[in-house]
């Protein structure tokens, strides 16, 4: 039977048996679980996943980011003047590049194992980093931005799968901020570490190469650790016994999204793309991640108020430092308050309105004040990471969040390789209408997260009205460990149901 549909099979009023491809990898383990798991042990299981994931995937969001970023700082390193080329290019490239691979990304991710997938990736992005080192022509740097941008598609996809595998919805909200203000410490320890390189004076290689190797030796090592350490899935974690493993799928069970499965249905990906609240959040990340731009001309916008190399170096580590306090605030109040994250997001729009309009209005002498603009301006990120998490928490269906996930991130690629192509010579040095454009999207982005909520609210309530259908049992055959067949019952969490098929399901605001 073809996994583009179910294989479902009705033996009478009250059973439906189904195919073990068809329902979630986890449901095996989580048979004869017939009451709640104790709150204490599921606080000790969730400590132990901590202690073994989440350091090496801020670490590898950490990295990756600044790796991405390299190409800034080493504009004013000297990459310009060696390669005759601009930042804008390349960085409307890679996006291009992470863009076209996404959605084989994505489905990768769902063929193969999750860890191993993303090791691989990160070695090959480590390797093209390198290269960067021995680029001296756009035709040369145009090949490594390109692995990069592919390689890079499979993190955050990745990431947003082994959350919801291995944490519940209030836990991936926290979870996912804290991988993601990563990216803040990671403009810190690159702006340190471009300060050093700035210092190194060897001939026949500049400081700009010198952070090429540095950075892609550091992921080369990163690579190696996770091949070995990072876990797939819940179902075969190497830090979890057996019986843990069961109660980590137990646990989970909340979400009525499961853990993960290996088949693609076609069906999920119809729904993904007939599903109204896919493309909002596409529009979202879109139009949010054109100001995105900023990451990259930051070091050249900080240079031309008139600050020397070093200085600028430094000062833009101050971004970094304000993005991990506001993603850490942003996510924990989320986390805090029951069905807020769309109103979180959007306050944090707020200050970043302050920001443009200080960077249009105040004069070119001020230089504290612009600076403050500039800062300001980049403190919206908390409602693009809660929309992550969010998107997560309402998608049910293994391919259909797979689907969504490359549909947003692909969304994201689309925003960030429009954001460059806005940083002309001719709008130089007050860049009015790069700074319009930001300005319009940080105005559309709080409405759009406004609208899904509402959106969501009306689909609760409809739910809500509907009659409740438990009458059903689903059932599976499973073979014991003596080789005899028996026909056991199955969660409705674990049937790799989708949002709207079901009707149990309740969307989180």
């Amino acid at each position: 039977m073809s996994s583009d549909s179910p294989s479902i099979v009705l033996r009478d009023q009250k059973h439906v048996y189904l195919s073990t491809k068809d329902v979630d990898t986890g449901a095996k383990l989580v048979v004869g679980f017939t009451s709640p798991l104790d709150p204490d042990e599921a606080l000790r299981i969730r400590r132990k996943i901590d202690r073994h994931i989440m350091p090496l995937m801020c670490a590898l969001y950490g990295i990756q980011f600044m790796d991405k970023t390299t190409l800034g700082y080493a504009s004013i390193l000297g990459i310009q003047r060696a390669t005759n080329l601009t930042t804008n290019e390349l960085g409307t490239v890679f996006y291009l590049s992470y863009l076209l691979f996404e959605f084989p990304q994505n489905l990768a991710l769902q063929k193969f194992p999750v860890g191993k997938w993303m090791s691989i990736n990160i070695f090959v992005w480590a390797v093209a980093l390198a290269c960067h080192a021995a680029c001296k022509s756009f035709a040369g740097l145009l090949v490594v931005r390109l692995l990069l941008g592919a390689c890079e598609g499979s993190i955050t996809a990745g990431f947003l799968i082994v959350s919801s595998m291995f944490y519940t919805r209030t836990e991936q909200t926290l979870r996912v901020g804290y991988w993601f203000l990563m990216n803040g410490t990671a403009q810190v320890v690159t702006g340190f570490i471009s300060f050093g390189v700035f210092q190194i004076n060897t001939k026949g290689f500049e400081p700009w190469q010198w952070l090429m190797i540095i950075t892609g030796m550091i992921t080369v090592i990163l690579a190696i650790s996770f091949w070995f350490l990072f876990p797939d899935s819940p179902t075969n974690a190497w830090f979890l016994t057996p019986d843990e493993r069961a109660k980590a799928v137990q646990r989970i069970k909340e979400n009525q999204t499961g853990v993960e499965n290996k088949h693609f249905k076609m069906e999920q990906m119809i729904e993904a793309l007939t599903d109204p609240k896919t493309w909002l959040f596409a529009l979202f990340s879109a139009l949010n991640n054109v100001p995105n731009s900023l990451t990259n001309q930051q070091s050249l916008i900080i240079a031309s108020f008139g600050f020397s190399v070093l200085q600028t170096t430094l000062l833009s580590c101050v971004p970094g430092i304000l993005e991990i306090l506001t993603i850490f605030t942003g996510v924990r109040l989320a986390a805090q308050r029951p069905n807020s994250r769309a109103y979180v997001g959007a306050m944090y729009f707020v200050p970043s309105w302050f920001g443009i309009l200080l960077v249009n209005l105040l004069p070119w002498s001020n230089q504290a004040g612009l600076l403050v603009g500039q800062f300001l301006a980049e403190t919206s990120v908390p409602g693009f990471v809660l929309s992550l998490s969010w998107l997560n928490n309402v998608t049910a269906g293994h391919t259909k969040r797979i689907v969504t996930n490359a549909i947003m991130l692909s969304a994201y690629c689309v925003g960030n390789a429009a954001g460059p192509l806005m940083w002309k010579d001719q709008y130089k040095p007050r860049n009015h209408v790069p700074w319009a454009v930001i300005g319009v999207c940080y105005v559309a982005c709080p409405v759009l997260l406004l609208v899904i909520r509402a959106v969501l609210v009306r689909e609760n309530r409809i739910r809500d009205a509907e009659p409740d259908d438990a009458s059903e049992e689903y059932v599976i055959e499973r073979i014991t460990e003596d080789g005899k067949r028996v026909e056991v019952n199955i969660d409705k969490e674990f049937l790799d149901l989708t949002d709207r098929q079901n009707r149990d399901f309740r969307y989180v605001l």
